[in-house]
C-alpha cells in the first residue's frame, strides 16, 4: 500500500511540478511531511541539503531519498527502503517522459499559436511563485534556529540563547551577497558554508 501511495504522491508532484526541482520542493514538504508524515522537517530538510550536494536534479534527488526513508521511517529494512527509491523516482520523472513525447512532437509547429503563448505567460510567474514558496518553506526553525528576545538579561545571555539564528542569518546574508553581486561560484559556496557549520555548529 504505501508504494502505490508513494507512486500516486510523486506521480502528482512531477505532473504539476513546473518550474523544476525548486518548485517542487513546496509541493514535496506539503506532501510528505504536512499531509503523510512520512518525514520529520528537519528529515526533509537534511534530504534537501543532500540533494543539493549530489549530482542530477534537485527533485529526482529529493523523490528518491524520501522514497527511502519513508520506507525505513515506517520500520522497513534497507532493501524495500531502495525499491520505494525507485518508486518514487521513476514516479516523478514518468509525467515529464510523457509530457514531453507528446509535446515535442506539437511544440514546435504550434510555439507561436497566441493560446500557446498566453498559456506560457501564464505559466511564467506561477513558476516565479513555486520557488518562492519553496525558499519560504525552508526558512524555518529548522533551518534558522529559535529567536528569543533575551537583551534585557543582557548581551552576552542574548548572543548565547540566540547563537544559531545569529549565524544562521549570517550565513545566509554572505551566501546571498556571495552568489547575487560577488558572483562567487555556487559549489565553492557550498563547501565553504559546509566547513562554517561545521566549525560553528
Amino acid at each position: 500500500m504505501i508504494y502505490l501511495l508513494l507512486f500516486y504522491t510523486f506521480f502528482k508532484i512531477g505532473l504539476f511540478g513546473f518550474g523544476g526541482g525548486y518548485a517542487m520542493l513546496s509541493l514535496i514538504q506539503g506532501e510528505v511531511v504536512t499531509k503523510y508524515h512520512w518525514l520529520s522537517p528537519s528529515e526533509f530538510t537534511d534530504i534537501v541539503a543532500i540533494s543539493q550536494m549530489t549530482p542530477g536534479p534537485i527533485g529526482i534527488n529529493s523523490a528518491t531519498y524520501v522514497g527511502y526513508t519513508s520506507l525505513i521511517n515506517a520500520g522497513y529494512g534497507h532493501i524495500l527502503g531502495i525499491l520505494g527509491s525507485i518508486t518514487s523516482t521513476i514516479a516523478v520523472v514518468l509525467p515529464s517522459f510523457i509530457l514531453m513525447l507528446i509535446i515535442s512532437k506539437f511544440f514546435i509547429k504550434y510555439q507561436k499559436h497566441p493560446y500557446i503563448e498566453a498559456v506560457f505567460s501564464g505559466l511564467r510567474p506561477a513558476i516565479v511563485g513555486l520557488i518562492a514558496a519553496a525558499a519560504l518553506v525552508l526558512m524555518d526553525t529548522e533551518n534558522f534556529g529559535h529567536f528569543t528576545n533575551a537583551f534585557p538579561n543582557g548581551l552576552a545571555n542574548f548572543y548565547q540563547t540566540n547563537y544559531q539564528f545569529i549565524w544562521s542569518v549570517l550565513i545566509f546574508m554572505a551566501v546571498f551577497i556571495g552568489t547575487r553581486w560577488l558572483k562567487v561560484n555556487p559549489i565553492l559556496m557550498i563547501v565553504l558554508c559546509g566547513v562554517a557549520g561545521f566549525i560553528l555548529y
